[in-house]
């Protein structure tokens, strides 16, 4: 207990305890007092930005750093106590590289008054080595000849064979989209989550002449944005901190498909990039001076409607102009009666042989509570409710019964069912609720009442000219 004591009342020891715990994060920290001088500056520092912890503390960070005052962030933080999230910058030059990093700056306020100011580096090195590693390591899956049999050799699962339906939405969307595989042209698929966005996308470049070349996935939603573009478009050694000379997927795709996952998720920043790069069909690694051609196809997907998505600044219009050059729409299951039996079916009989179970059917109160409810999570959730189903079934169990859905299931068709129908809240949002069919002929008799003009029909409905011409082709509707 004295130990213990003269540490919390040892002013001296505590700190030199606390300076220990920073130097060995992996983190960077720098901090600066009241009048911009530098009073920690730890060990991860030095190696992220190369300069030396004796030769910068006690100095002003603009001497530091060689830029002039009024530059500084850390006096911008201290001045209005408002921290900086999220940067991503190069403070410090080595042999004329900038040495990026990713960093949040944040006041340390004591009794109402700002006394300091300290920053958190990060470093992103193991994390796109990482990343680097996994695309590596599916190349050699994609060259080796003991690759999975379900594999085609070029890093694909599925083909139209895997789709399975038999509703007639479904087959003429197999039917439009084997169509499009025959065409050599960029293709922006939009789908709810759990629709089956890239397995039609893999079935497409299977269909394709580029079926022998590499198809290359990437969830734009899953990589940092610092990452994100050396990801796509490759780098030289020194373009920034940790760069390596690194083939993008752009040059990796070569003659194949590079699929852009959640391409809603690109920032802003990268999606003009990716403009040029579709346009002219040439790309530039990050930190190169000369440019290598684009020979791949694009296949962009995202789950939201991308006329929404440029109504809320998330999608440049003129991007979506180049992905889209052909669009493929997947309608979400609920909006597919029949396929819900059919997939009900499969997956049953798929999940009962995996259990050794014999499962022949379910009940009919329960067919009629999986048709009801709306499938959020689309065809994977299915899936998921399905497999869930037969494993919480007894042996010795021939139909599966309402009492083996799982409990969160249970309870959110009980809310459902309980809930109030919603209020109809005028014409402006009758599409947003209407069904499939009616939806259709809705449209069809604003678009018949103003004569076929589309501005004005949008007016009436409450919708921008650019989303009634959205759901016109969706629905396929003709004059």
């Amino acid at each position: 207990m004295e130990e213990i004591s003269d540490l919390l009342s040892n002013k001296d020891a505590r700190l030199a305890c606390l300076e220990a715990i920073v130097n060995s994060l992996d983190e960077g920290v720098i901090m600066s007092d009241s009048e911009g001088r530098i009073m920690v500056y730890n060990k991860a520092q030095e190696k992220l930005e190369g300069l030396q912890q004796e030769k910068v503390v006690g100095n002003y960070l603009w001497e530091a750093y060689n830029y002039s005052p009024e530059l500084s962030e850390h006096r911008r933080v201290f001045q209005t106590g408002a921290p900086i999230i999220g940067q991503y910058r190069a403070h410090s030059h080595i042999h004329g590289i900038p040495q990026y990093v990713t960093y949040s700056t944040y006041p340390i306020v004591q009794d109402g008054q700002t006394i300091a100011v300290f920053s958190v580096s990060t470093n992103e090195t193991k994390l796109k080595d990482l990343l680097y590693e996994t695309i590596e390591l599916k190349r050699k899956m994609i060259a080796s000849d003991k690759v999975h049999r379900e594999y085609h050799g070029n890093g694909t699962t599925y083909t139209f064979d895997h789709i399975k339906g038999n509703s007639t939405v479904l087959t003429n969307l197999v039917s439009e989209a084997q169509n499009v595989a025959v065409h050599n042209t960029d293709l922006l698929i939009v789908g709810e989550t759990g629709t089956g966005k890239e397995l039609f996308a893999q079935s497409i470049h299977n269909h394709s002449k580029r079926a022998k070349s590499p198809f290359v996935a990437v969830n734009c939603a899953a990589i940092p944005e610092t990452l994100l573009e050396s990801t796509l478009f490759g780098s030289i050694k020194g373009a920034f901190t940790g760069a390596t000379d690194q083939t993008g997927l752009f040059e990796y795709a070569q003659d194949g498909t590079l699929f852009l996952d959640e391409i809603n998720s690109m920032p802003l920043s990268l999606q003009s990039k990716l403009i040029r790069v579709l346009e002219e069909r040439v790309v530039r690694r990050l930190g190169a001076a000369k440019v290598t051609p684009v020979r791949c196809v694009v296949i962009s997907a995202s789950n939201e409607d991308p006329h929404e998505l440029i109504a809320r600044h998330k999608l440049r219009m003129d991007l979506y102009y180049r992905i889209a050059r052909t669009c493929l729409i997947i309608p979400p299951l609920r909006e597919r009666k029949d396929d819900i039996l059919f997939l009900l079916n499969h997956f049953l009989n798929r999940f009962s042989k995996a259990t050794n179970k014999q499962i022949n059917g379910i009940t009919d109160t329960l067919k009629e509570i999986l048709l009801d409810y709306k499938w959020p999570g689309n065809i994977r959730e299915l899936q998921h409710v399905v497999e869930n189903l037969v494993i919480r079934a007894s042996d010795d169990q021939r139909l599966l019964d309402v009492a083996n859905l799982p409990v969160y299931l249970r309870q959110t068709i009980v809310n459902e069912k309980n809930a109030e129908p919603p209020k109809p809240t005028g014409m402006k949002r009758a599409i947003k609720s209407a069904t499939s069919s009616y939806e259709r002929e809705y449209i069809r008799s604003q678009l018949e009442a103003s004569d076929w003009n589309i501005t004005q029909a949008a007016k009436s409905m409450g919708l921008t000219r650019q989303s009634l011409q959205y759901h016109i082709k969706k629905l396929k509707i003709r004059q």
